[in-house]
């Protein structure tokens, strides 16, 4: 008997038989499509596919930033995107991190509004200057959407009860925080089982074709026939779609040792955006770099490179814990989807074939809120 055909009848027609709705992707915007799909189709047979043992792209292997954007990230996308195109993009931020947080509960997530925090060193002093000038124009811009008029404040006068070295200028987010990422996804597993949806792990899609009356899913296991399919794949989107604006943008990662008397509190961000830090416990989580070399980033390839690896322990040595070394305890990378534009791809791509990517980089952000648009766009709402 050839491999992959060895399933009972039971194992076919429980798991494998034809699925109202097939979402391919098991990560934040899949699992939270699934569940809202439910939700508007409660007697739907929904079922998620998953290629991993965990998702691999970024959904687990985030930092955990529940964010919308720091100054000098909302300045460089408004100059490139418009005031217009920025203000629906942070409205989709806010409003998925509510849904994030009303779906599956602060508690859960282990959700702390800790503030995010933007650090200046003294090479940054133009962008420094220009990001305090437009304090008081993102208050006033972002006020109807966040529901206060005191976002952004200056917070320079307690980077030294940080513990931070090397920082001329500090600003403040107080309306950012953090989660965490294994309890996040966790929940949303739990969650999507308990809606009656069927996740299936290890079943990765090789293709998807929409036939007369519904959609053929080829899996690595045994082919599955759907109603709908939902592409659910952020930055590996363009394997089955190559002329989408999806570009796959990989994050690195490291986390320390625990660290005695630590200082820091809060979610931080530093260069646009393109480094970011954080507490976890009494631990320094610290990402990004990929603006070292954004060609050799550009990939849906996990992995971990030297440039970047050594300039994160530079900024960790040098800025954050000066003068300590700390054991590095994990080392890790993600696989984020970007685009020209600033919203994400949430449309029909095909008969019964939907499309829900590109995060740009904020999927803590976007995914719960890009999954429910996605489901109501396949139920016709």
């Amino acid at each position: 008997m050839m491999a992959g055909q060895n399933f009972s009848f039971w194992e076919r027609q429980t798991f494998l038989g034809r699925y109202d709705v097939v979402i391919v992707g098991g990560g934040i915007v899949g699992l939270s499509a699934a569940i809202y799909a439910r939700q508007l189709r409660p007697t739907a047979r929904v079922c998620v596919l998953e290629r991993d043992l965990l998702p691999n792209g970024a959904s687990t292997k985030n930092a955990g930033f529940a964010c919308f954007g720091s100054i000098s990230e909302l300045l460089a996308q408004e100059q490139k995107n418009g005031t217009a195109a920025l203000l629906q993009v942070v409205q989709a931020r806010w409003e998925g991190l509510a849904r994030l947080r009303s779906l599956l509960g602060d508690e859960v997530v282990g959700y702390e509004g800790v503030g995010g925090f933007e650090l200046f060193r003294p090479e940054d002093e133009e962008l420094a200057e220009r990001s305090l000038s437009h304090i008081a124009y993102y208050n006033q811009l972002l006020a109807p959407i966040i529901g206060t008029r005191q976002i952004f404040r200056n917070a320079t006068s307690i980077v030294g009860a940080m513990g931070l070295a090397g920082v001329e200028t500090m600003l403040e987010n107080i309306a950012e925080g953090s989660l965490d990422t294994g309890r996040m996804m966790e929940a949303l597993l739990r969650r999507a089982w308990q809606a009656g949806v069927t996740v299936l792990h290890g079943c990765a899609v090789e293709a998807v074709d929409s036939e007369a009356m519904e959609v053929r899913v080829q899996t690595n296991a045994a082919p599955i026939r759907a109603g709908q399919v939902l592409l659910a794949t952020n930055a590996f989107t363009r394997q089955f779609l190559p002329n989408l604006d999806v570009m796959p943008g990989r994050g690195q990662v490291l986390v320390t040792e625990p660290i005695k008397n630590l200082r820091l509190r809060g979610t931080f961000h530093y260069d646009e955006g393109y480094y970011y830090f954080r507490t976890v416990g009494n631990r320094v989580l610290l990402g990004g770099g990929r603006n070292l070399d954004f060609a050799a980033e550009a990939t849906t390839a996990p992995g971990l490179t030297s440039l970047v690896q050594e300039r994160l322990e530079h900024l960790l040595h040098r800025v954050i814990l000066p003068g300590q070394r700390p054991r590095i305890d994990y080392r890790w990378s993600g696989i984020m989807a970007f685009g020209e534009e600033l919203a994400p791809i949430i449309k029909e791509v095909e008969p019964r074939v939907f499309v829900a990517a590109r995060c740009n980089g904020m999927g803590v952000a976007m995914g719960a809120g890009s999954g429910h648009r996605a489901a109501l766009l396949m139920c016709g709402c």
